[in-house]
């Protein structure tokens, strides 16, 4: 598995190349922003690991370019930028994960390791299945039989994580943090909105099951 890290820190690149290579995975580093985003784009990455205060051209931006040209490649950002107004355009642009400065490695290697476990149980790169459902991870869609379903950028990253996840409880708590990077608010029922909104989407047959004070589950 090869991952590229963007950081332009020597200390923190050096240390996060040899700790992960120490783990088996093949690393290049790059120290700005636009060489970075140049070799995602052409390489052959599994993983992106991202700082966001980058020379020549900022992180949020690298993310953004990535998500035109790379769509599937999975991103995790690694920053001393820890306010939520930056988490949540961080999550908007696509990054699949977050990690603020200063980090566990051990933490962040747990992090790395479950998006690309995430993506082995795709197929053909840019699309996942879950049962006769389909997810397009490039065009940002979801086919169930005859049906195909455009997604708003939440709709689509809830419904990957239970795709990801397919047939276990994945609890509200959680979602209302991977997908929106919010602290668990108990009054808050934005999950449950998203939730009907993709099932009106989806239709009858809709695989998205309502486990009750558990969460969702994504049937075959």
């Amino acid at each position: 598995m090869r991952i590229l890290v963007i950081e332009d820190e020597p200390r923190i690149l050096a240390f996060l190349s040899r700790g992960l290579q120490a783990e088996g995975f093949v690393v290049d580093g790059e120290g700005d922003g636009l060489a970075g985003l140049t070799h995602a784009v052409r390489g052959q990455y599994d993983l992106v690991v991202l700082d966001l205060l980058l020379p020549r051209l900022g992180g949020l931006e690298v993310l953004r370019q990535l998500q035109r040209e790379r769509p599937e490649l999975p991103v995790v950002i690694v920053s001393a930028r820890s306010d939520l107004p930056t988490k949540l355009q961080g999550f908007g642009l696509g990054a699949c994960d977050y990690v603020s400065k200063p980090f566990s490695f051990d933490e962040l290697l747990a992090r790395i390791r479950a998006q690309l476990r995430n993506g082995r149980r795709g197929e053909a790169g840019s699309v996942m299945r879950a049962g006769k459902l389909t997810l397009d991870l490039a065009r940002r869609e979801a086919r169930l039989g005859e049906l195909v379903a455009e997604l708003s950028d939440r709709e689509f990253r809830l419904l990957h994580h239970l795709v990801s996840y397919q047939g276990e409880v994945v609890s509200r708590e959680r979602l209302l943090s991977d997908v929106w990077g919010y602290s668990f608010d108990p009054r808050s029922n934005v999950v449950d909105v998203c939730v009907r909104r993709l099932r009106q989407k989806l239709g009858e047959e809709a695989p998205i099951e309502t486990v009750r004070h558990g969460g969702y589950r994504l049937t075959a």
